[in-house]
């Protein structure tokens, strides 16, 4: 009896996982709703979308072969978005580089004093 009930408990949390929510993770909106959409098509056999599975390819990326022409590696705008959040603690990156031109979004002049401009030595100084 026990196996029983244990399959029929199996068998009912796996039905309710295949019908459950596709992306379960993603805030109900217009991105996700053309997302659902756009796979529906891609994989309806008769829709004029249709692709078939031999021909469906995912590419993924985070070593720069598909990045824009000139991408920020998440740390740098993870970084800069940490230095203006402190900023009110800190009056004197007004002034101080490279902090002074994050604050002022420049981010070509934050670029050009180099790794050791980014690394924080024109900070120490």
């Amino acid at each position: 009896m026990k196996r029983y009930v244990l399959c029929v408990w199996f068998a009912l949390t796996l039905a309710a996982a295949c019908t459950s929510d596709p992306l379960p993770s993603w805030n109900e909106g217009p991105t996700k709703k053309a997302i659902g959409d756009f796979v529906e098509r891609v994989t309806k056999e008769g829709s004029s979308d249709f692709v078939p599975a031999p021909e469906r390819i995912a590419t993924f990326d985070n070593d720069g072969t598909l990045w824009t022409e000139k991408p920020l590696p998440f740390q740098l705008l993870f970084a800069l978005d940490r230095v203006k959040a402190l900023a009110p603690h800190h009056a004197e990156w007004a002034t101080k580089e490279p902090f002074a031109s994050i604050l002022k979004d420049d981010l070509a002049a934050v670029l050009a004093g180099g790794s050791k401009g980014l690394a924080g030595r024109a900070a120490l100084r």
